[in-house]
């Protein structure tokens, strides 16, 4: 029965982290591709727990997470269309990307199907997590660290440079979205293109008066 249930969540894992990294290329808003691609990893995540991969599982978790909240926030800061406001092509040659991702899944599909893996079953008192945990902790100290203020640095930075000037003037001042033509006037909201028309109607209205 344990079987089963993990044949069951292993194929739905499969189909929602193909499903929602096909999505990240075909949304048009650059936040949701973030948030889809980082279902994407999750879906991936579960996969590894499956396959008795603990640390690497809970790992991906805790990284995309981070990852792609931190891409997020990028996106709504300093990209032009970060909402999907405005239509847009995640894919550019779509073909050519096509034709590379099918090869490239087909080659690794076969592999994975046909290809002759060497048989090197780790001891049994092994401990991977401890072992995994000296090496990190170990030889590869100063890489973790220098990885983890380079993190650091990067978030302090966006914050700075976001709080001084946006991508379309000075935070200070307020800034005007992209419009909806290329070259064209910036899209307004609802209520401002409503101001402007009353603006516009009693401008009007006292060049009348002014006229007669």
């Amino acid at each position: 029965m344990v079987g089963i249930w993990t044949d069951i969540t292993f194929y739905l894992c499969a189909a929602i982290a193909v499903f929602s990294g096909w999505r990240v290329f075909r949304t048009d808003s650059m936040v949701r591709a973030s948030f889809l691609l980082l279902i994407s990893f999750l879906a991936v995540g579960v996969i590894m727990l499956l396959l008795a991969a603990v640390y690497l599982g809970t790992a991906l978790f805790f990284m995309m997470a981070v990852e792609m909240m931190v891409m997020a926030l990028f996106m709504v800061m300093f990209m032009m269309n970060p909402a999907g406001l405005n239509p847009m092509n995640m894919v550019h040659q779509p073909w050519v990307a096509a034709l590379l991702g099918f090869a490239v899944f087909t080659g690794l599909s076969l592999v994975a199907v046909y290809g002759e893996f060497p048989a090197n079953p780790a001891p049994a008192d092994l401990d991977p997590v401890r072992s995994l945990g000296r090496e990190l902790l170990g030889d590869s100290m100063l890489v973790f660290e220098s990885a983890g203020i380079a993190l650091l640095a990067t978030m302090i930075g966006t914050v700075v440079l976001s709080s001084h000037r946006g991508r379309y003037g000075p935070a200070n001042e307020g800034s005007e979205p992209p419009g909806l033509d290329p070259g064209g006037p910036p899209a307004k909201s609802a209520a401002q293109k409503q101001q402007q028309r009353e603006e516009q109607k009693e401008q009007e209205e006292d060049k009348q008066d002014h006229d007669q």
